[in-house]
C-alpha cells in the first residue's frame, strides 16, 4: 500500500525515528493532537457556557495579567469567558472545515470518477464546470449563495462544501485515467468485473494516498475561508461562535483589550499552519520522486 512509505524507505529499509518524523512535523502533529481533543471534548475542558455573559466583568484581562482568576483568559466585551469561548470555537471552525472539505472531496471525486469512465460529452460538461468554478472567486460565489438562501449553520457547512470540489475533479480524474491502463485495472476488467467493482475495489485504493494529500491541502484553506466570512459577520452568527466571528469582534478593542482578538487569531495561525506541515510531510512521504535514497 502507498501509505505504508510514510513509514518505510522505498527500498523497504526501516527509517530512523528522527528522519521519519522531523521535530517540526512533530510539533504539528502534538498541535493537532491538541486540536482533536478540544474538538471531541469541548463540553467538558470549557469552564463556563460560552454564551454567559456579565457586564458587571467585561474586558477582564487574564489571570496571568492581574485579570481575575476564575477567567484564565480573561473576558470579552460582554463579559463572556474567553477561554470558554475560544474552546467552542475551535470545535465550530474546525467542524465547518471538516464537513465543507469532505462533502467538497466527495462531489469532486465522484464527479472526477464520472468523467474517467464515460469520458466524451460527460467529462468536456464536468471539466466544464470546473473551468468555471475556477475562474470565479470563491468568495463571490459563497457571497451570493448567503445573500440567497440566508444564514444557518448547516447551510453555511453546505457552502463551504463547493469550496475546492474542482480540484478534486481534476485531480481525480486524471490519476483514474492513468490508473486505467495499469495492468491491474484492465486484468480484472478482462475477467468480466463491473466497472463500479473494479472502482471500488481495485482503483480508489490506489489514489487514495493523492486524494488524502489534496484533502489536507484543501483543509486549510476551507479554514481561512469560514475565518473570512465569519468575520464579515456572514459565516457562523450568534449564539454559536467561532474564530472568525470572535476575531472580528475583537477587532475594535485591540488596543484596549487585545486578546479578545489575538487569542483566536493565534488559534487560526497554529491550526493552518499545522495542517499544512504535516499535508506538506504526507506528500512528500508519499511521493516516491521526492524521497530520498
Amino acid at each position: 500500500m502507498a501509505l505504508m512509505t510514510l513509514f518505510r524507505r522505498k527500498d523497504d529499509a526501516p527509517v530512523r525515528a528522527e528522519a521519519r518524523y522531523p521535530a517540526l512535523v512533530v510539533m504539528a502533529l502534538i498541535l493537532l493532537g491538541l486540536i482533536l481533543v478540544i474538538f471531541l471534548f469541548a463540553d467538558w475542558l470549557a469552564p463556563y457556557d460560552y454564551r454567559t455573559q456579565s457586564l458587571l466583568k467585561r474586558l477582564k484581562p487574564p489571570s496571568f495579567l492581574g485579570g481575575l482568576p476564575e477567567h484564565l483568559l480573561g473576558t470579552d466585551e460582554l463579559g463572556r469567558d474567553v477561554l470558554s469561548r475560544l474552546i467552542y470555537a475551535i470545535r465550530f471552525s474546525v467542524l465547518v472545515a471538516l464537513g465543507g472539505t469532505l462533502i467538497g472531496a466527495f462531489i469532486g471525486t465522484t464527479l472526477g470518477f464520472i468523467a474517467a469512465h464515460f469520458r466524451g460529452l460527460a467529462e468536456e460538461a464536468i471539466m466544464m464546470l470546473a473551468d468555471v468554478q475556477a475562474s470565479l472567486p470563491f468568495m463571490m460565489i459563497a457571497l451570493a449563495l448567503i445573500a440567497l438562501f440566508g444564514g444557518g449553520f448547516f447551510l453555511f457547512v453546505a457552502i463551504m462544501g463547493f469550496y475546492g470540489w474542482e480540484v478534486f475533479a481534476r485531480l481525480t480524474r486524471g490519476v483514474v485515467i492513468a490508473a486505467n491502463t495499469q495492468g491491474y485495472a484492465t486484468a480484472v476488467t478482462a475477467l468480466g468485473a463491473p466497472a463500479r467493482h473494479v472502482y471500488l475495489r481495485h482503483v480508489l485504493p490506489n489514489i487514495l494516498s493523492v486524494l488524502i494529500v489534496q484533502f489536507t491541502l484543501n483543509f486549510p484553506q476551507v479554514i481561512l475561508l469560514e475565518t473570512s466570512l465569519s468575520f464579515l459577520g456572514l459565516g457562523i452568527r450568534p449564539p454559536l461562535t467561532s474564530l472568525g466571528q470572535m476575531l472580528g469582534a475583537g477587532r475594535a478593542y485591540l488596543t484596549s483589550a487585545w486578546w479578545i482578538a489575538v487569542l483566536p487569531g493565534l488559534a487560526i495561525f497554529l491550526t493552518t499552519m499545522s495542517i499544512s506541515i504535516v499535508g506538506d510531510w504526507i506528500r512528500d512521504r508519499l511521493d516516491p520522486t521526492l524521497q530520498t535514497r
